[in-house]
């Protein structure tokens, strides 16, 4: 008798354990259930940079800033907290993203600050609709941009001239620039995020194979493939920025706005040259 009581104890304390051990991992679940799903979400994200930087960025600016004139910011707080009121979406905003990247759209929402690419203003990229990426893929660009979020801040567009803008004759006389508030320009309308941030455009910095934008402008313009009007390295600047589609430097496609003729001073571009040409 001893020893069926034995092994009955026995029996209850292996139950008593098993259940233990199972109430402790049920509790412990949900934290490994939520910790496993931040470790995909990073993945995710990572994966979303990636694709962001080789799909997204020459319109959408590297950091998702926008370009001033083409397309519009994402990583912008007036984004995540009045774009889906804007357009009327019912859904949230990461359904919003990805429907968007997938289809993409057909005119832009403004025109008169973003007109995108052209027809359509932004391309399909899901491969439901033509575009070269999977559904998956399309996921991981809109984690990536919802990750903004938490840090986004306002992005105000830059006001047109309170007086007469440069307009498009390159031969007009400007006053004497300032190149250090040139390059603040630069910033402000988005510039060096296709020519420094990223090879969208021609790069104005110096590389192993050439001399930078200041250099390059010296000579440009007397070269024999050249086809615009330019007669000095600052002309050629000044028709670069307001009439991109005359000369086009080969390898590259015109993507820049046409908008810069109504949206800078004679001062703002004097200063712009100013600051490219020191760029050796």
């Amino acid at each position: 008798m001893a020893r069926v009581q034995t092994a009955i104890i026995l029996g209850i304390i292996t139950i008593l354990v098993t259940a233990g051990m199972i109430l402790i991992y049920g509790i412990q679940e949900n934290q490994r259930m939520a910790d496993y799903e931040q470790v995909f979400l990073g993945r995710s994200i990572e994966r979303g940079a990636e694709y962001f930087s080789t799909y997204c960025s020459r319109c959408h600016g590297t950091q998702g800033l926008g370009i001033q004139g083409l397309c519009p910011p994402l990583n912008d707080r007036k984004f995540f907290d009045n774009r889906m009121k804007e357009v009327g979406w019912s859904g949230t905003l990461k359904e919003y993203i990805i429907a968007t990247a997938s289809s993409g759209r057909a005119v832009s929402t403004r025109p008169q600050l973003y007109p995108g690419q052209g027809i359509p203003a932004m391309p399909s990229f899901s491969d439901q609709f033509g575009g070269p990426l999977q559904g998956s893929q399309i996921v991981d660009i809109a984690n990536y941009i919802s990750n903004w979020e938490s840090t986004a801040s306002v992005i105000e567009v830059p006001e047109a001239p309170a007086g007469p803008t440069v307009g498009t004759d390159i031969k007009s006389e400007l006053p004497e620039g300032n190149a250090e508030n040139g390059q603040a320009l630069t910033v402000t309308y988005a510039c060096t995020a296709c020519h420094i941030d990223a090879p969208t455009g021609p790069a104005w910095l110096a590389t192993a194979d050439q001399p930078g934008v200041g250099d390059r402008a010296a000579t440009r313009y007397t070269e024999p493939d050249y086809t615009g009007q330019a007669a000095t390295p600052a002309q050629y600047l000044f028709e670069a920025i307001v009439a991109p589609g005359v000369y086009l430097v080969p390898g590259y496609q015109n993507i820049m706005p046409g908008t810069y003729a109504t949206q800078l001073s004679p001062q703002d571009m004097a200063d712009i040259i100013a600051y490219l040409l020191t760029l050796k």
